[in-house]
């Protein structure tokens, strides 16, 4: 079960504490010779800055208890996986309240635990219904489309999933974390193809997972996961095909304490959300480290346990900073 077993009781105590489970140290072969390697950005910013933040403790709008999933739209629409709360909220750009959905229960529309979100070519927003064991598929506005899966290791089932990510043919991917493996789905919920380790087995070896906890597609349909306890990122085809690797536990450049969640920017540089280093960094799509931003805090720009990040179709980086109930933007 991982990190949840502790974050449900934390929930019962009103505690917004999210240990992650004990570490795990794994020996992964590189993407290449060197295992952090540097390179110069060719493509976007090599430097990021605190933009603005909003947020803060509490379940009327605006207001957040552990925000967790985050994502954008074409249009630079916000939207939050609030998870305690139950519910989805959507802001624009700088912060503003549109509108919110969602409320405890298992009926079509209600959420249980929400985590991970992801928005459609189509403007449909996925939503990683957790406590439910399932995906819901909503309007941009809220309305409910449809729904897949149920608890379980087999073909459209799942196991605590915790994210999800959408390809430019709409093909929907969700890291079933606690199956440690992907699954992937068409845009209307038909089950295509998994990879990962044995459900619910876990694993250190090439296109293995140890609690994969973020995902990302960029515009070539590669997947990017965020092999959380092994501290590496791992990069697929869109059939689930070993490409490569990087990443090692501790703290330096290119290296992580638990990466939790990844994402991809217009230009294929992959962002990755350091959870227990407070930090973003940045690579290119072959592994090489490019810069980092964040710190460990809770004035502007310091991180505290973030969970989700996503970027926006002009590169502005939006982080959940779970701890601190807050959103915070980050731009070049």
């Amino acid at each position: 079960m991982g990190l949840r077993i502790s974050f449900f009781i934390l929930a019962a105590l009103l505690s917004l504490a999210f240990p992650l489970a004990c570490q795990k140290t794994y020996t992964v072969a590189p993407l290449a010779a060197t295992p952090v390697p540097t390179a110069t950005a060719t493509c976007g910013p090599t430097t990021y800055s605190f933009v603005l933040q909003w947020g803060g403790f509490g379940s009327t709008n605006g207001l957040f208890y552990g925000p967790r999933g985050v994502a954008v739209d074409s249009s630079d629409n916000i939207y939050v996986g609030d998870t305690f709360n139950n519910r989805i909220q959507k802001f624009n750009s700088t912060g503003t309240y549109l509108t919110q959905w969602g409320t405890a229960g298992s009926g079509n529309g209600n959420l249980d635990y929400p985590e991970g979100l992801a928005v459609g070519g189509n403007g449909n927003v996925y939503v990683v219904d957790e406590g439910n064991s399932r995906i819901e598929e909503f309007t941009n506005s809220g309305g409910y489309v449809a729904q897949w899966g149920t608890a379980g290791g087999g073909n459209s089932q799942f196991n605590e999933p915790v994210a999800d990510a959408v390809d430019p043919s709409g093909n929907v991917y969700v890291a079933d974390t606690d199956n440690n493996r992907v699954q992937k789905f068409s845009s209307s919920g038909a089950y295509v193809t998994q990879w990962g380790s044995s459900a619910p087995a876990t694993g250190g070896g090439n296109g293995q997972f140890s609690e994969p906890y973020g995902i990302a597609v960029d515009g070539g349909g590669n997947v990017y996961v965020a092999d959380t306890l092994n501290n590496r990122v791992q990069k697929f085809n869109s059939s689930g095909g070993y490409l490569g690797q990087w990443g090692t536990a501790g703290t330096g450049n290119g290296q992580f304490n638990d990466p939790i969640d990844v994402a991809v920017d217009p230009c294929d540089q992959i962002y990755a959300l350091d959870f227990y280093n407070n930090r973003v960094e940045v690579f290119t799509s072959a592994g090489a480290y490019v810069a980092q931003f964040g710190t460990s805090g809770t004035g502007n720009g310091g991180l505290n346990e973030p969970w989700g990040l996503t970027v926006s179709p002009v590169s502005d980086i939006f982080v959940a900073d779970t701890d601190d109930n807050l959103i915070q933007k980050f731009g070049p």
